[in-house]
């Protein structure tokens, strides 16, 4: 479609191509000295180790060249309380000079979903990027009696499903996928962050678990799933428009989604509260699954020249090589002027499944 409509369309084809670049150069213009001698800190709210940190540190070795100015980066970690700390911390104490910006997961979806966690309201905060991501659920093929096909799991005994926090989009959605699957299962909690749930995975604490493609890709698919010790059982796409949408890091994966395998099952998705909420889940937590963010009051030029740097990042050879080695993919980030309108709206979720939300994380121990 886009190719057509610029055959048919040169001359606005150009003016927007046009209006682009001048719309870059006077970002440029105006953020070019911010930075200048100065130090950026990308503030992770998770531990070192995890999916998050790996990324905010893949980031910090390449955007400092493309940020203007050239500022020294760093990463420093403040996890805890599945992600809320180091969230709160950026709105509530970070400097609002441009020298702190944070890099986070499921700091959005809390928002969304329990605002009174928030001192400052998140949606007050300035989002420079985010990336859409999906989330891949794996299990061990160790449950009895013995799991060989994704289907498996709806015969398997004793699941014990686990993560960070009851109310995280994560393990929401994991214990959303089987209940509609119809899958008994226990779900534990409280692990520190995702590399704990992920070692706690790996010795059989746990045989079910969620995480991002990244994550996966590094650290379960090469050793776990090449030994035949683990198998991708589905994915939650992202879901915008009405639609649901393959992320283009799973598309060559070759996993079924969740809510085709619900449908093979069932017959069809259900229509009741649970999937309206694992929807809602899947519309922003897809849409914001990792969220480049200052605070709210930080200088505008500020947002200008890092938003910049995220678009020239998307592109950066270097960047990209050392991901698709590192991580398994490339990141592809969000980066535009109206990403604050996108994330309020998506960020605003109605009573009724934020009520079902909040009383059906308080369920930690499953039938």
């Amino acid at each position: 479609m886009g190719s057509s409509w610029s055959k048919s369309f040169p001359c606005v084809t150009g003016m927007v191509t046009f209006l682009a670049a001048t719309m870059a150069l006077a970002a440029v213009s105006t953020a070019q000295d911010f930075y200048a001698g100065k130090r950026l800190t990308i503030l992770v709210n998770y531990d070192a180790g995890g999916p998050t940190d790996f990324e905010a540190r893949l980031i910090g070795r390449h955007i400092g060249r493309h940020v203007p100015g050239q500022p020294t980066v760093i990463v420093q970690n403040m996890g805890g309380a599945g992600g809320i700390i180091g969230a709160k911390y950026l709105g509530e104490k970070a400097p609002r000079d441009g020298s702190m910006v944070g890099y986070f997961t499921a700091a959005a979806q809390h928002a969304a979903f329990a605002p009174e966690k928030f001192n400052v309201d998140f949606r007050t905060y300035d989002f420079v990027a985010y990336m859409p991501n999906g989330r891949i659920h794996f299990m061990r093929t160790d449950v009895k009696p013995g799991i060989k096909t994704a289907h498996d799991v709806l015969k398997a005994e004793g699941v014990v499903a686990g993560g960070l926090t009851a109310d995280s989009p994560k393990d929401l959605a994991m214990r959303m996928v089987l209940d509609m699957l119809g899958v008994p299962h226990k779900y534990v909690t409280g692990y520190n962050s995702s590399s704990h749930a992920t070692l706690a995975f790996q010795r059989g604490e746990l045989n079910f678990y969620s995480d991002s493609p990244s994550a996966y890709l590094q650290k379960i698919e090469p050793s776990m799933v090449k030994k035949g010790e683990v198998l991708p059982v589905c994915f939650d796409p992202i879901y915008r428009a009405g639609q649901f949408v393959v992320p283009k890091q799973i598309v060559p994966l070759g996993i079924t989604s969740c809510p085709d395998m619900i449908k093979s099952v069932k017959g069809a998705m259900p229509d009741n509260e649970m999937a309206r909420a694992y929807i809602a889940l899947l519309s922003f937590a897809g849409t914001m699954y990792r969220t480049l963010t200052l605070p709210p009051g930080t200088p505008k030029e500020a947002a200008a020249a890092l938003r910049l740097a995220m678009q020239r990042l998307n592109d950066d050879k270097e960047f990209i090589e050392e991901a698709q080695r590192t991580i398994g993919e490339a990141p592809d980030y969000i980066a535009g002027a109206d990403n604050n309108d996108d994330a309020r709206r998506l960020l605003t979720v109605a009573p009724e499944v934020k009520a079902f939300i909040s009383e059906y994380a308080r369920r930690t121990e499953r039938r």
